[in-house]
């Protein structure tokens, strides 16, 4: 039995893969910002043996710094950077483009995934494993216009996953960044290609095969390698 945490556990893809993790055997700590409210999320980690539910707001690094303090002593084989926003959609002129709708984005989309493995990284096994779900969107050569917030947020989570593979790579721990597919949820809308379900078998499938020989990568949830 793996043990692993996952964070935005309270819907959508998270929620999903919590479930599914559970159902094949891996112990996994879910957290989402509100626990209490997340009632979905409560009954999937209650059918899983030693699986727990804490808080997690990743954008604050004290809030990181206590769920590694709640943890102590805790061996993870695997942490997925799930949170993510979407604020700011449309053209140049859209009003919603607005500084606190890129200081959300920016600070859920790249500084969250940071904060979170910093203050987790003691506690990641090693050899351990980090993914962290980026989207197509962040990649320079696939670069469709729109959406600005979003995608320089996921181009710079990509460019943190680069450089974090790097640094840990002597310590045995692999990393990737992985495109969920365009997923029907409420940031992905009714008319989505795939279901969450679909998307969180792929990106479990993608945790499985990261290894050291593979760090670094960017892949799509059904395995294909997505240009930066």
């Amino acid at each position: 039995m793996q043990t692993i945490l996952i964070t935005g556990a309270g819907r959508g893809i998270g929620l999903a893969m919590t479930r599914i993790a559970i159902a094949r055997g891996d112990r996994v700590i879910a957290t989402a910002r509100a626990p209490d409210a997340a009632t979905a999320l409560a009954a999937a980690i209650a059918a899983g043996p030693e699986s727990r539910l804490l808080p997690l707001d990743v954008t604050d690094p004290a809030s990181c710094d206590a769920l590694a303090a709640s943890l102590a002593g805790t061996a993870i084989d695997a942490l997925i950077c799930n949170a993510g926003v979407y604020e700011g959609r449309g053209k140049i002129n859209d009003p919603s483009f607005t500084k606190d709708a890129f200081a959300a984005t920016l600070m859920a989309n790249v500084a969250g995934p940071f904060f979170t493995i910093r203050a987790l990284l003691p506690l990641i096994a090693r050899p351990g494993k980090i993914g962290v779900v980026s989207s197509k969107m962040g990649s320079q050569q696939m670069a469709g216009g729109g959406g600005y917030a979003y995608r320089a947020s996921k181009a710079g989570a990509n460019n943190l996953v680069r450089n974090l593979a790097h640094d840990l790579a002597p310590e045995g721990i692999a990393m990737a960044a992985w495109h969920p597919g365009w997923v029907r949820t409420d940031m992905g809308g009714g008319g989505a290609d795939i279901s969450v379900e679909q998307s969180a078998q792929g990106l479990l499938a993608r945790l499985d095969e990261l290894s050291m020989e593979t760090t670094g990568g960017f892949l799509s949830y059904d395995g294909a390698v997505l240009p930066w």
